[in-house]
């Protein structure tokens, strides 16, 4: 069984499903494909060595940080909150949908999915 294809096809659904839900809320469209990319930022660790480079990477490419926007928009019930936690969680949607995973310390090349 290959699994590579089941990885992508879950990602492009989840990408799909990301930007359905922020259309059918009413937000500005402009500003999803605006903000798409923000998330790798978290690239900038990468200056310092690879292995604060993956951690910060890491944290920015988990669906942990955008599900706690989630949360933080039931609690507080402000929309950019749920607005930056679609738009984060699309982008790493896209990103594992190209084969970018999480990284290892050792290198920026490899990933919990691969080595690209």
């Amino acid at each position: 069984m290959m699994i590579k294809p089941f990885i992508r096809l879950e990602n492009g659904l989840g990408f799909a499903a990301c930007l359905y839900v922020y259309v059918q809320l009413g937000f500005p469209l402009w500003l999803f494909f605006l903000l798409l990319l923000a998330p790798d930022i978290t690239m900038i660790g990468y200056l310092l060595n690879t292995r604060t480079g993956a951690l910060l990477y890491n944290w920015g490419h988990s669906f942990v940080l955008p599900l706690l926007l989630a949360a933080g928009y039931m609690y507080a019930s402000n929309e950019y909150l749920l607005m930056i936690s679609i738009i984060w969680a699309a982008h790493i949607c896209v990103d594992r949908l190209l084969g970018y995973g999480l990284k290892y310390h050792d290198s920026f090349k490899i990933t919990h999915l691969q080595r690209i």
